[in-house]
């Protein structure tokens, strides 16, 4: 991405999880209460209680690895390198790459077929790495789609 795209690009992404994530209140300054952004089936969750997502895995002996669950509010379907990776930006509340939001990388082999798109439910795993524009972003080793 050129420096200028990237950054429109993050006030995008930034502008879309603030519009996804704030709440209209109810007039007498009590914000609503929204449903969760994840919901898990099996223990803790509610099956069938909207979409749902597997969680992905860091593996022990992988230190620098990080685990991210969220709504996807950007998606890179094509990388100007060529090399055939795709890069989401999800809500998410530990915020790797900035308050509220967190960048994946995920390589070619491991990109999931049909790409999902804005507002479908994530998951990924992967060493926190430094990206080209010095933001933090996740390197999926693990990513699953919401169903």
């Amino acid at each position: 991405m050129t420096g200028c795209r990237c950054a429109r690009i993050a006030t995008l992404a930034v502008a879309l999880a603030l519009a996804a994530t704030a709440g209209c209140g109810d007039g007498e300054g009590e914000p609503e209460t929204s449903p969760p952004l994840i919901e898990r089936s099996g223990p803790g969750g509610r099956e069938g209680a909207g979409d749902t997502v597997a969680p992905s895995h860091c593996p022990p002996e992988l230190p620098s690895c990080r685990t991210a669950e969220g709504r996807i509010v950007f998606v890179e379907r094509v990388d100007p390198d060529g090399d055939g990776d795709a890069h989401f930006v999800i809500v998410d509340p530990e915020g790797i790459t900035g308050p509220g939001l967190t960048a994946i990388d995920v390589r070619k082999g491991l990109r999931p077929d049909p790409l999902p798109g804005p507002g479908d439910l994530i998951s990924a795993a992967g060493p926190v790495q430094t990206g080209s524009f010095d933001q933090s972003q996740i390197h999926a080793l693990e990513l699953h789609v919401g169903r």
